[in-house]
C-alpha cells in the first residue's frame, strides 16, 4: 500500500497511437498525485495495460498534451506497445481480464 505522501508524487502518463492518423504515439493524458490516481483507475475500469516505468514517466510528463512523442523516445515506448499487444492477445486468447 502507498503512503499519501507517495500517492502526492506518483505520476502517470497515457499514450495512444492510431497509425492511420498518427506518425508516433501520442501523449493523451498525465498528471501527478490524484490526477494520476485517476488516469491509473480510468486505465483499469477500460482493462487497459498499465506498465511502471518510472524513468519513462518523468520524461513523457514533459511534453504537451496531444503531442506525439519525440524520436528519442521511440525505442521505449515501442517496447511499452510490444508489452501492450502481448497482454491484450494474452487476454483474448484466455478470456479472461489480466
Amino acid at each position: 500500500m502507498s503512503s499519501s505522501k507517495e500517492k502526492k508524487h506518483r505520476k502517470a502518463a497515457a499514450l495512444a497511437y492510431d497509425p492511420e492518423r498518427d506518425g508516433a504515439p501520442r501523449l493523451t493524458a498525465k498528471g501527478q498525485g490524484i490526477i494520476a490516481e485517476n488516469i491509473i483507475a480510468l486505465a483499469e475500469r477500460h482493462d487497459i495495460p498499465i506498465r511502471q516505468d518510472a524513468a519513462l514517466v518523468e520524461l513523457l510528463v514533459r511534453l504537451d498534451l496531444d503531442t506525439e512523442i519525440p524520436p528519442e523516445l521511440y525505442r521505449a515506448v515501442a517496447e511499452i506497445l510490444a508489452y501492450v499487444y502481448r497482454m491484450n492477445e494474452r487476454k483474448r486468447r484466455t478470456g479472461s481480464n489480466l
